[in-house]
């Protein structure tokens, strides 16, 4: 299909979370969009149901689609839950234990009682072989082949179903990775086979074997889904290119996406990321808090003119929240953000202290929370909103869950109201003060440790539960503005519909700046830029293609790397200069100070190809104004007067642009509703989106 064909055909966008799958459908420039629960057991089930909802809606067949893009938190998941594949991992003689020795430093020193995080292999199936590289890829102990035939009885009776291969030093001579892939598949044809070497061709053995591992611990889970999804659709009669959102921001092909599902851990969250960045583009903010609050987490990141921070690493699974280094590691291109457990599906109880507490653990989708009115018994955050009176028990999820207010209330008053003498809506007020406050908390440090004032950004909030809670977040970091793009509820999902077609290849080379070889690197370019091109040429559809470089720095000594972008064109030995005047000018912009004189190394270098990321010009957010008028009105707690009180209820579909009003209200829309606190007025853009802004103080209601 070309380019524009792919262009011009209906596209479809999935994103599955732990609580809801949702599924957006644009075509000839109208958007369709369903929010239904996931089904954990069978996802592709939850996302067919969709499809049929969105198709219908639309009066199109399948075969009328020209592309569907599909984003996933199933792999975080299956980590965070420990339900992968039997998975061993084989490593060079004497190294096993790098798994479970990790970093020498502890991340809570003081902690007498630390916990860290545990080895998704267990040591009986971490497996040595004889063998060993040095840090520059020379053989010093050839492997050991007949010790790998010897593991085949081994993994057979484990019932080992995925496998992974990482050597001391592999990233600079990956022969003996390969070669026991060649001896093990031939052996084992049926299990798939993960190397260091591939997925993760970096210095650093601790972060490249957990990345190689969580890959094959998450591999046969992927690879079944994606292929059963493949046949789902292709049986009713789709017959366009499937493509799935990576954790960096960018797509890549079904097939790549089966080998490396590692690389798949925060497509959600990522796709997210995008829609803000395209809606700060749009309203020309060039600071930015995207808050995405779905069923089961909340994700906040930093967009400054419009480049959201980017990185190489990630942590999954963190024993301590906000901690570095009490998680697993994993070397992935990632779109730097954090991620709390304070979705609307999280749980609120009373701990020991008599404190109120809320997370991580989720009702999820099956039982969900009480008020779903399926099994679930624990208090919820939706279940405290619910009582609260902020959502609307007939229009949840466009009328496809029909809430019972009656057993959110008993669920609040159970889990906090009746431990600490609270009514349920003071309870359920408690509930959700704790987890804004959380909330808040995270973007605090987070803009600490990027150096940003959080009060100066816009917060764009959007997933099913932010906009509830978007104002109470902005209220406690002192941010004036808000914006709740159109379809917020499914934000994610749209965002996958503005990323670009991307590949990352990341590969150590160690050398001096001051001694660098030109013709390595460029040899090493140009493997990295076919690897790169090999994967984004088949799901471009002939679009115009795009290269960037990096490299990963450091002053000879230190022990870590910024990263400088590289000029995409044949390097010679003189650009050594250039690239450590680039190191040293961004040295002193992030540190004040340069060390003068000092040697800088090269670790790895970094190739990135994709398609054109379109950015949108920029809307007026001004429309002749007008008084909207309410449908309605509902019973809100107000916490101030101890009591219910009516509050008017405006429908989002009913608003035109300029349409404004103060605080108290609520805005109802199919996929989420947006509570306007007393301290901010709203209006709607001309552009569909609501803009919330802070009130003057002493002005009334």
């Amino acid at each position: 299909m070309s380019d524009a064909a792919a262009r011009l055909a209906p596209r479809l966008a999935v994103d599955i979370g732990g609580t809801f799958t949702d599924v957006v459908l644009e075509a000839g420039g109208r958007r369709v969009t369903a929010k239904v629960l996931t089904t954990p057991a069978r996802p592709e089930d939850g996302v067919m149901t969709a499809l049929g909802e969105v198709l219908s809606d639309a009066g199109l067949a399948p075969g009328d689609v020209g592309l569907i893009l599909h984003g996933t938190t199933l792999a975080t998941n299956a980590i965070l839950e420990r339900r992968g594949a039997v998975t061993a991992f084989i490593t060079t003689a004497g190294f096993r234990d790098i798994l479970e020795v990790g970093y020498e430093s502890r991340y809570d020193q003081y902690d007498l009682m630390i916990e860290k995080v545990a080895p998704l292999v267990p040591r009986h199936l971490r497996l040595p072989v004889g063998e060993r590289v040095n840090a520059q890829g020379r053989v010093l102990t050839p492997l050991d082949e007949a010790a790998v035939e010897g593991l085949v009885p081994t993994l057979a009776a484990e019932g080992v179903a995925s496998i992974a291969v990482g050597f001391l030093h592999g990233y600079a001579n990956p022969a003996h990775e390969r070669r026991v892939a060649e001896i093990l598949a031939a052996a084992l044809p049926d299990v798939p086979i993960t190397l260091a070497a591939e997925v993760c061709p970096e210095v650093r053995e601790y972060e490249r074997f957990t990345t190689a591992t969580a890959n094959a611990y998450v591999r046969p889970l992927m690879e079944g889904y994606l292929g059963r999804l493949e046949s789902a659709l292709a049986e009713i009669g789709f017959a366009c290119p499937l493509l799935l959102m990576t954790s960096g921001g960018g797509l890549t092909t079904l097939a790549q996406a089966k080998r490396e599902p590692i690389r798949l851990v925060e497509s959600g969250p990522a796709g997210g990321v995008v829609l803000a960045r395209d809606i700060a583009a749009r309203a020309g903010l060039d600071k930015v808090m995207s808050f995405d609050m779905g069923g089961t987490t909340a994700k906040i990141c930093f967009i400054e003119n419009l480049e959201p921070r980017r990185a190489r690493e990630f942590e999954v699974d963190r024993q301590a929240r906000f901690m570095k280094g009490s998680g697993l590691p994993l070397r992935i291109p990632v779109i730097e953000m954090v991620e709390i457990g304070a979705g609307g599906g999280s749980i609120a109880r009373v701990d020991g202290l008599g404190r109120i507490t809320v997370g991580p653990e989720s009702a999820g989708a099956d039982p969900g929370p009480a008020g779903y009115d399926r099994g679930g018994e624990a208090a919820t955050i939706t279940d405290a909103d619910i009582t609260l009176g902020r959502i609307d028990p007939a229009r949840f999820a466009g009328g496809r869950i029909p809430l019972s207010p009656d057993l959110s209330s008993r669920a609040v008053a159970r889990a906090v109201g009746e431990p600490l003498a609270l009514s349920p809506p003071l309870a359920a007020h408690g509930i959700v003060e704790i987890v804004d406050e959380t909330m808040s908390n995270a973007a605090r440090v987070l803009a600490v440790e990027e150096g940003k004032v959080a009060a100066e950004q816009t917060i764009i909030a959007f997933g099913g539960a932010a906009p509830l809670h978007a104002c109470r977040i902005a209220e406690k970091l002192a941010i004036q503005r808000i914006v709740v793009p159109v379809d917020a509820g499914v934000g994610s999902a749209i965002g996958f519909l503005r990323a670009p077609v991307a590949y990352e290849v990341v590969r150590s080379l160690n050398m001096r700046l001051s001694a660098l070889d030109a013709g390595a690197v460029n040899a090493l370019m140009d493997e990295m830029r076919a690897e790169a091109r090999g994967v984004v040429e088949s799901g471009a559809f002939g679009a115009p293609l795009g290269e960037s470089r990096i490299a990963y720095m450091r002053y000879l000594g230190q022990g870590h790397e910024i990263a400088i972008e590289v000029p995409v064109r044949t390097l010679e030995a003189a650009d050594g200069r250039e690239l450590q005047a680039a190191y040293d000018r961004e040295y002193e912009r992030l540190y004040k100070r340069v060390i003068p004189g000092a040697d800088v190394e090269v670790l790895s270098w970094g190739l990135t190809v994709s398609t054109a990321a379109a950015t949108p010009d920029a809307e007026s957010d001004r429309a002749t104004p007008s008084t909207a008028t309410p449908v309605g009105k509902r019973e809100i707690f107000d916490v101030a007067r101890g009591e219910a009180t009516g509050v008017p209820v405006y429908r989002r579909a009913d608003l035109e642009a300029g349409a404004a009003f103060p605080g108290p209200a609520l805005i109802v829309e199919d996929q989420t509703s947006t509570f306007v606190t007393e301290a901010f007025s709203a209006r709607l853009a001309p552009g569909g989106n609501i803009l919330l802004e802070r009130r003057p103080q002493g002005d009334p209601p």
